[in-house]
């Protein structure tokens, strides 16, 4: 099996390179059953992030919660100039935090500081697919914008069209837990959903639907998977991918405290060559963008 370029940790992923932006909330709105997608301008962040980075957020002048909250960047958006300006953040409201910024009017004072992490790569393919499940369809809709041709992101800004067709494959318990569906299918992408208890799309795992979606198709075509949600789930994608001989990236969903790489709360073991087998890199810097054959599940 062919293998995505290993990435190693660079100076470029430090928070050195970070932009900390002092904004207020524009939109927070309610896009699925306590899933929000808040917007706020943010244009030093939003002209240099690419797909899979992501900013900490917390809202300014109070200490409760007193640390930031790790949230994927969604979707960038222009002002009226077309110049790169709001960024938008989808979050499931289910902790202090979330709970907090549901309840934030508009006008709220935030601080946001990023982007942080090392983001997807763009290696070409003829099919793009991205297996989410819960809420790890946020990181996708730049990404398969990218992938397509529709949108180019960072600064400068990277190659885009750099694969043929994108497809999505969401899974959520229930049809309500699915949220910016809309979004994905107005950027033309291929979307099929699933649900545990088959009230929207399919009744199937994700791992199960893209190993059915996989035997369907040529086997000549370069396909690529990237994956993001519940652990368990993106391990079994992980399987199914290396079962199928195709290159799959992983967007690690660790819990973090800083975002910066000081505090070391966000490890995740990764395979790496030398004497000891694997070793713990911090997501925040070093991912959350891995090869799904370098995780150690």
């Amino acid at each position: 099996m062919s293998k995505l370029p290993h990435t190693k940790l660079h100076a470029k992923y430090y928070a050195d390179k970070m932009a900390q932006v002092h904004s207020v909330i524009e939109q927070n709105e309610l896009v699925g059953e306590k899933t929000y997608r808040l917007r706020i301008a943010a244009p030093a962040i939003a002209s240099t992030v690419v797909p899979g980075q992501f900013v900490m957020i917390r809202i300014a002048g109070t200490d409760a919660p007193l640390i930031g909250r790790a949230l994927a960047v969604y979707n960038v958006t222009a002002d009226s100039a077309g110049d790169p300006t709001y960024i938008d953040l989808v979050y499931l409201r289910k902790g202090v935090m979330t709970e907090a910024l549901a309840t934030s009017p508009l006008g709220t004072a935030v601080t946001v500081w990023g982007p942080l992490g090392n983001g997807f790569s763009t290696v070409g393919c003829d099919r793009l697919i991205m297996a989410v499940g819960g809420i790890g369809q946020t990181p996708m809709l730049m990404l398969g914008r990218e992938a397509m041709g529709s949108q180019s992101f960072g600064s400068p800004a990277r190659e885009n069209g750099w694969s043929n067709h994108v497809e999505l494959i969401y899974g959520a318990r229930t049809k309500a837990l699915l949220a910016g569906v809309d979004d994905f299918r107005g950027a033309k992408f291929q979307v099929t959903l699933c649900t545990d208890d088959g009230s929207e799309g399919v009744r199937q795992l994700v791992p199960d639907a893209l190993a059915a979606r996989l035997a369907e198709l040529p086997q000549d075509e370069k396909i690529r998977v990237v994956t993001c949600g519940p652990e368990i789930m993106m391990e079994k994608v992980a399987e199914v991918c290396a079962a199928a001989n195709i290159d799959c990236d992983v967007s690690m969903e660790t819990p973090m405290a800083c975002g910066i790489g000081v505090c070391f709360s966000c490890v995740a073991k990764i395979r790496q060559e030398g004497p000891e087998p694997w070793d713990y890199k911090r997501t925040c810097v070093e991912g959350p963008i891995f090869s799904a054959n370098d995780v150690c599940w």
